[in-house]
């Protein structure tokens, strides 16, 4: 049976800068800075994404002392994710549609400059999936990198903001999209590109830094020449060791021609190892979201890459989600630590997937060592096979099992993941990542869609609701929190503690030398919390909800603390979009969001600032 398309959701400092850098050392220049944590040049504070700071001033013992210092209007609604860059001394913020850039003087607390793209909202915005968010920007070679909504990726002068260059990622007419912060690699800038609910194909690309011109571009699927996949070299993880995938890998598990509607964008977050030369991101669902019209695994949707930072060869690939029947999407974070595991010193990459595992793989291999549950109210799978890296699907839970038109009750996690975009953080003091969590389940119906270009591509009806179970147990409880901040350790797939949250935490967290781990609510709450035991040490609310990841910096000695308050995103969509209307007929708009989040507007409204936080003097 055919149904419609719901409205589903988916709806001074500045002569500090540096000098302009030659491009050959645009790498070194952005790894120097990163290395001065007074500095936060990049989305994950380093190439690692470890989204950690050196910073001590604020600590465990004065952190209840924190206050507000001062704040900025971004003048802008809808849902801000992302965090402020701050380089060389001057900050910059962006929005979410129309990804206004700001550039402030954080002694006068002025606008040095502003830029504005010139973007069709009416062919933009509708095919804008879960908001029209932005998740940052992108610093390096004296550039300020923005990837606007419309997929035009754009470089601006750090000290003027006046445009170099701009390039066009991607075709909106087509349902492409970026959301995306990218991230800047030697003499490239490489960014995604997001879709896959309108059946785009998703690929990463690589763009010279000076010139905005191609270097390389990978897709998620397809014949190898287009996934730069190299059949004699590229590994996957299969029966206990790592083996060459051959030829169109990338094909062969897909039925005719489906790959190229197959999905497996890239609107994640970018990690870098500079001595392996190895750019690591994920690959999201395939599409539709209805599993029984696309058989097959589906390679290589939901997986994590590994590619060659010149070429863009893939080194390895490792798919988690074979067959995605949920939209467990992969393109959750991957943070570069080295670890020992099971006796063994790795340079390991750790991922949180929507799915509900945290995977540690090593990263110069592909070699899985760890995949556990890190919220043990999941139930989809009651594994993952190390040996053959799949996981072991529980049929009571299987949409494709019951089939079209047949609601499948009880599934955990939800759609938006035990996990979403919100990246974590690591702290080398306690060995710790620090998860930003969701804890919710659903009801999945789907049904056959047919493709049309640029038009919604889901199949799939969903409603979510708690958890209803303690989520380092799993046993069932009757709570009805739809959020956990939980410290994990990836070495052992063990969770240390978890703290309970009302709603889910939308929010990217930071964690420091002082042993403070901050970040925020939907509610709209900055806390801090003891790395160690996760005991609550601070709160404040901020104007609206926080769905932006918290950084900290220094200037002129001081710790500073800031973050992006402004509802929306998936979780907020209800608000965000005004698709909620009170009632229950609207509970499976927002892919199931509005229902599950209902309450939030008793405690938030719309509206985008940045507020800045210090110690007092």
């Amino acid at each position: 049976m055919k149904k419609p398309v719901k409205n589903w959701l988916l709806a001074s400092t500045v002569a500090t800068l540096l000098a302009a850098p030659t491009v050959s050392t645009a790498n070194s220049d952005l790894e120097k800075l990163t290395q001065d944590p007074a500095n936060w040049a990049s989305w994950g504070g380093d190439y690692a994404g470890t989204r950690y700071s050196k910073l001590s001033q604020i600590n465990t013992q004065n952190v209840k002392t924190l206050q507000p210092a001062w704040s900025f209007s971004t003048g802008v609604l809808r849902g801000h994710e992302g965090g402020p860059l701050v380089v060389n001394g001057v900050l910059y913020i962006h929005t979410p549609f129309p990804n206004t850039v700001y550039a402030i003087d954080q002694n006068t607390k002025a606008v040095l400059w502003e830029f504005t793209p010139t973007m069709d909202a009416d062919v933009t915005i509708p095919v804008m999936c879960c908001d029209t968010v932005n998740r940052g920007l992108a610093y390096g070679d004296g550039k300020i990198f923005l990837q606007q909504s419309d997929t035009v990726l754009t470089a601006l002068d750090a000290k003027t903001g006046k445009r170099v260059w701009s390039v066009q990622n991607g075709d909106p007419k087509l349902g492409m999209t970026n959301t995306n912060a990218p991230i800047v690699v030697k003499d490239k800038v490489i960014t995604g590109i997001s879709g896959g609910e309108f059946g785009v194909r998703g690929f990463l690309a690589a763009y010279n830094i000076r010139t905005g011109q191609l270097d390389w571009k990978g897709y998620s699927m397809g014949p190898d020449k287009d996934t730069l996949i190299n059949p004699t070299k590229t590994t996957a993880w299969k029966d206990g060791k790592t083996q060459v995938v051959g030829t169109d890998s990338g094909t062969s598990t897909w039925k005719g021609d489906q790959w190229k509607i197959g999905g497996g964008t890239t609107w994640g977050w970018y990690s870098y190892d500079p001595k392996l030369n190895l750019v690591y991101y994920g690959s999201g669902n395939p599409s539709t979201w209805n599993p029984v019209q696309r058989p097959g695994d589906n390679k290589w949707s939901m997986s994590l890459w590994a590619r060659d930072a010149d070429t863009g060869e893939v080194k390895w690939v490792y798919q988690m989600t074979p067959h995605d029947e949920w939209d467990y999407d992969g393109i959750n974070e991957t943070v570069l630590v080295d670890q020992e595991v099971k006796g063994k010193l790795h340079k390991t990459i750790v991922h949180f997937d929507r799915n509900g595992f945290g995977y540690t793989l090593d990263r110069e291999t592909g070699e899985l060592l760890v995949a556990e549950k890190f919220d043990k109210s999941v139930n989809w799978a009651s594994h993952v096979d190390l040996k053959t890296g799949r996981p072991e699907v529980v049929p009571e839970f299987s949409t494709e099992a019951h089939g079209e038109d047949v609601n499948t009750v009880g599934t955990c996690p939800a759609a938006l993941g035990s996990k979403n975009q919100q990246p974590v953080s690591y702290s080398p003091q306690t060995g710790l990542f620090y998860i930003s969590g969701n804890h919710l389940c659903m009801e999945y119906e789907p049904f056959e869609v047919t493709y049309t270009a640029g038009q919604p591509y889901v199949g799939a009806t969903l409603s979510m609701m708690p958890a209803g179970a303690d989520a380092i147990t799993g046993k069932k409880d009757g709570t009805t929190n739809l959020g956990q901040f939980t410290a994990y350790d990836a070495k052992t797939g063990k969770i240390a503690w978890s703290n309970k949250e009302q709603f889910s935490v939308w929010s990217g967290s930071v964690a420091t030398a002082g042993g403070v781990v901050f970040y925020g609510t939907l509610e709209g709450y900055l806390k801090a919390v003891d790395a160690k035991t996760g005991k609550e040490l601070y709160k404040f609310k901020t104007p609206s909800g926080i769905i932006g990841n918290v950084n900290t910096w220094e200037f002129q000695g001081k710790q500073y603390v800031g973050v992006l308050s402004g509802i929306g995103g998936w979780a907020g969509i209800g608000i965000a979009a005004g698709l909620d209307d009170g009632s229950s007929s609207t509970n499976s708009e927002g892919l199931g969001a509005v229902g599950a989040y209902r309450s939030l507007s008793s405690y938030t409204k719309l509206g985008g600032t940045l507020t800045v936080f210090a110690l007092p003097n």
